[in-house]
C-alpha cells in the first residue's frame, strides 16, 4: 500500500504539472472573451453533436493530452450533463494520441491509420449520442446550481484554486486506487487467470485468444503499458503481427476503462452509457477490419 501510496503522488504531481497551467489559460481565454469567439467560430460544426462550440477546446486538448487535461477545462465550464456525457466519450476515444498513436506504430499499426480511426469514431459517437441521448439529462456533479462568475483576476485565480483543489484530490484517489489494484493483481498472479477467463468474451470482439493478456492489461493501466508488453509478446513469438493489429485497433477506441470511466463517473457520467458505447464502437471496428481483410485476401487471390 505504501508503494503504491508514494508511486500515485508522483504520479499525481506529474499529471498537476501539466493541468495546472492548462486550466488557467483556458479561464483566462474564458475571461478575456476567447472561449466565446472560439465558440461562434465552431458553433456550426459542433452543433451537429449536440455541443456548444466552445467545447472544441476540450476535444482539441483531449487530442494532445492525457484524460485529466481536459477533465479540468471541463469543471471550468457550465455544461449540462447531456453535453458532458458526449464529451466524454469523444475525449475518452480520442485522448493523448501523439503518444498511443506513437507507442502503437511501435507494434507495427499505422501512426496516421490510428489517429485518423480515433478521431473519425470520436466524432461519429458524438453525432449518434445527439440523436439518441434524452434531451433532459440534469447537470453533471461538479455544476452546484449556480455558476459564478469572475468579474476580476482575483477571483478568477480563486475559482481556479477552488477547481483544482477538487480536481487534485480526484486524481489522486483514482490514481491510488489503480495502482493498488494492479499491484494486487501481480502479487496475486491473477492477470494470467483472467486472461484464460476473459478468452469467450474476446472471441465475442473478434480478438484472439493470444491476445487476452495483453487485452487486460490494456483494460486495467491502458495503451502505453499494454503497448510495451505487446512488444515484448511480439518478440517471444507469442502474438503475431496481424493479431497485434486486431488488438491495436479494438484498443484505440476501448482502453483503460478502469481509470477513464472512474474519472468522467466522478462527474456525474453514467457508467452504462460509456461501457455501452466504448464497447460496441470497438466490437464494431474490429469486425469491420476482419471482413476488410477477407476481401482484401479475396480480391488478391482471384
Amino acid at each position: 500500500m505504501l508503494q503504491a501510496a508514494g508511486k500515485s503522488g508522483r504520479t499525481t504531481f506529474w499529471l498537476l504539472r501539466i493541468i495546472l497551467p492548462i486550466s488557467l489559460l483556458v479561464r483566462l481565454f474564458d475571461y478575456f472573451g476567447a472561449l466565446a469567439w472560439l465558440a461562434g467560430f465552431l458553433d456550426p460544426l459542433f452543433v451537429n453533436m449536440g455541443l456548444p462550440g466552445s467545447t472544441a477546446i476540450v476535444f482539441i486538448t483531449s487530442i494532445f493530452l492525457p484524460l485529466y487535461a481536459p477533465l479540468a477545462i471541463i469543471t471550468s465550464l457550465p455544461i449540462t450533463l447531456r453535453e458532458l456525457t458526449i464529451l466524454a466519450l469523444m475525449c475518452q476515444i480520442s485522448h493523448n494520441l501523439p503518444v498511443e498513436s506513437a507507442i502503437q506504430a511501435k507494434t507495427g499499426t499505422s501512426f496516421w491509420a490510428m489517429t485518423l480511426l480515433r478521431i473519425a469514431m470520436s466524432i461519429v459517437v458524438g453525432v449518434l449520442l445527439n440523436l439518441i441521448l434524452p434531451a433532459e439529462m440534469g447537470m453533471p456533479l461538479f455544476a452546484q446550481g449556480n455558476v459564478v462568475t469572475a468579474t476580476s483576476l482575483g477571483t478568477l485565480l480563486m475559482l481556479w484554486l477552488k477547481s483544482l483543489l477538487h480536481i487534485a484530490l480526484l486524481i489522486l484517489v483514482i490514481v491510488f486506487l489503480l495502482n493498488f489494484l494492479y499491484s494486487m493483481l501481480e502479487a496475486y498472479r491473477l492477470i494470467p487467470k483472467l486472461s484464460r477467463a476473459i478468452e469467450p468474451l474476446l472471441t465475442f470482439f473478434g480478438l484472439p485468444g493470444s491476445t487476452a493478456f495483453l487485452w487486460l492489461i490494456g483494460y486495467i493501466v491502458g495503451l502505453a503499458y499494454g503497448g510495451a508488453l505487446m512488444i515484448d509478446q511480439m518478440k517471444e513469438g507469442k502474438v503475431t503481427r496481424s493479431e497485434a493489429s486486431l488488438l491495436n485497433h479494438h484498443l484505440a477506441v476501448s482502453h483503460s476503462v478502469l481509470e477513464d470511466n472512474l474519472l468522467f463517473v466522478a462527474l456525474g457520467v453514467s457508467l452504462w452509457w460509456i461501457l455501452a458505447v466504448r464497447f460496441t464502437i470497438a466490437f464494431a471496428v474490429v469486425w469491420l477490419r476482419r471482413f476488410w481483410l477477407i476481401l482484401r485476401s479475396r480480391r488478391i487471390t482471384f
